[in-house]
């Protein structure tokens, strides 16, 4: 496949339609996943995914090629979020996200990078992530349990593809997935259409207005550490991809901003968080296009296919099954990335602090520990969250040199 523009810059050109289009794909599946998972509309994530890469490209002056997508970080911690403050209260918790990266943007403008490395080293990042992988690993068993051929083939296929795929197909191992089980289970007869008979074909996505309360926001804010620490990754990626700084120009503390203000807007939709996308950035790298206009056009489709009702019906016949097998991988992964970044960023478990750090996080986390005032609770990984960073800050430091970390986790 030819991925070369055209050398005409006067503008817009079919080729980038197309580009901006095939880089949408690649994120497409992953973007409409999490929210399958956690009860919301697959359409206000797509319509939140293309507004909030839009935002963020104005916030950076347009200069950075990237797109925001679905984080899979918040999956776990929405669902059990809207169990206990119901889903409004849960997306204002989920707009409050957005202020933990203007905080860290105005650190990062002010202090440096060096600053939030010391906040969140590896051994707090670490356990969380491996917490938010760990945490739904019962309910995607209990998903794929509905169907358990079509769930091993769903994910036997997004593991070939991961394993051994090629080119722009191993960046679509989900998407890849998804549509063999989805196929499996058309064979089957599993698949009812009633939701796609009864769609529009125009429609506005199902948009869910926040409700403020206390305890989602303090519940949902700690889990932010986890794709604040892998935006800066991102950024480093994409600029090594691009040949250019982009931490110096547009500034990591733009594009920290742009990252936030996104949530916030998705928040305020009713959307999931959005976070830089390792799988773009990854077809970016592989096609060698880099031009920040194409996923403006990637974002502008998202948003065109929000409004297609039958799109939006036909993600919702995507079966139980296909779901979990999916989730199988899914989350495993997660975890694995937090071992990774403990291992790449070389922490030393021989270390008393880190064994404290990494063993007590853990227990918390996957323990299913809460904090309970009143009507406010604090548990799962937003607590695990706060521990570890707590326990980094009074805990004194042994005579090593103090390592930070980036991570992949969209």
């Amino acid at each position: 496949m030819d991925f070369k523009l055209s050398k005409d810059k006067s503008g817009l050109t079919p080729r980038h339609i197309v580009l901006g289009v095939q880089f949408l794909f690649v994120a497409f599946g992953a973007t409409v996943l999490v929210p399958l998972l956690v009860g919301i509309d697959p359409a206000v994530a797509l319509f939140c995914a293309g507004l909030g890469t839009l935002i963020f490209h104005l916030v950076t002056k347009g200069k950075v090629p990237i797109f925001l997508g679905s984080s899979f970080a918040f999956i776990a911690p929405i669902i059990q979020s809207t169990k206990l403050y119901g889903l409004p209260g849960t997306i204002s918790g989920l707009v409050a996200v957005g202020f933990v990266y203007g905080v860290v943007s105005a650190l990062v403008k002010f202090r440096g990078i060096k600053f939030i490395e010391r906040m969140f080293p590896a051994a707090v990042v670490g356990p969380v992530i491996m917490i938010i992988g760990l945490s739904l690993a019962t309910t995607g068993v209990n998903m794929a349990k509905s169907n358990w051929l079509i769930a091993v083939v769903t994910l036997s296929t997004a593991i070939v593809v991961v394993v051994f795929g090629r080119g722009m197909l191993k960046l679509i191992p989900i998407f890849s997935g998804i549509i063999v089980g989805y196929l499996l289970s058309l064979v089957f007869g599993k698949i009812d259409f009633t939701a796609v008979n009864q769609a529009a074909w125009f429609s506005l996505p199902k948009f869910v207005y926040p409700q403020f309360n206390w305890g989602a926001v303090l519940y949902l804010i700690p889990v932010a550490i986890a794709p604040v620490i892998e935006h800066v990754g991102d950024i480093y990626a994409i600029g090594n991809v691009a040949d250019k700084n982009f931490v110096k120009d547009p500034g990591l503390h733009r594009t920290m901003l742009g990252d936030g203000l996104a949530c916030s807007v998705a928040g305020l939709l009713g959307g999931p968080p959005v976070t830089t996308y390792a799988e773009v950035t990854g077809a970016i790298s592989l096609t060698k296009v880099t031009e920040p206009i194409l996923l403006r056009i990637a974002a502008i489709a998202a948003i065109i296919f929000s409004l297609v009702g039958k799109i939006n019906g036909f993600l919702k016949t995507i079966p139980e099954a296909v779901l979990g097998g999916i989730m199988l991988l899914l989350f495993g992964m997660i975890a694995s990335i937090g071992i990774k970044t403990l291992i790449d960023s070389r922490t030393d478990l021989s270390v008393t602090r880190n064994q404290v750090i990494v063993s007590i996080v853990m227990t918390v986390g996957i323990g299913g520990a809460v904090i309970q005032w009143g009507s406010f609770s604090l548990g799962g990984i937003g607590l695990a969250s706060v521990v570890g960073m707590v326990l980094n800050l009074i805990l004194p430091q042994e005579k090593e040199k103090a390592k930070g970390t980036s991570v992949k986790l969209s």
